[in-house]
């Protein structure tokens, strides 16, 4: 299927619109936030919070329907921005590994 723009990633972006649950490396404190986009190697999402640049994150999606995947893996903050409209931030990370639930 030919792309109608001009794509300058390695992996395009699927917008994706459900809940992910992420918490720092090594911590038990789970935040939810809401996904906006992934990709092969990467994605965005909305946290309530500020995160600094560099965070490592364990983060899970899961299906809420038959459409996406199931993703267990961790992360590192890349991005950090203000919502122009919202209270929350955007949170742009790159998938450093994924993790195995067994």
């Amino acid at each position: 299927m030919p792309r109608e723009y001009d794509e300058k990633r390695d992996s395009i972006r699927v917008e994706v619109d459900c809940s992910i649950r992420f918490k720092p490396e090594g911590t038990r404190q789970e935040e939810i936030g809401q996904l906006a986009n992934l990709s092969g190697r990467g994605m965005m999402f909305i946290a309530a919070n500020e995160i600094p640049v560099d965070t490592e994150l364990e983060v899970r999606v899961d299906a809420e329907d038959q459409v996406a995947a199931p993703l267990h893996a961790m992360v590192r903050v890349v991005r950090l921005a203000k919502q122009r409209r919202g209270e929350g931030y955007e949170i742009g990370a790159i998938i450093t590994g994924v993790l195995d639930d067994e």
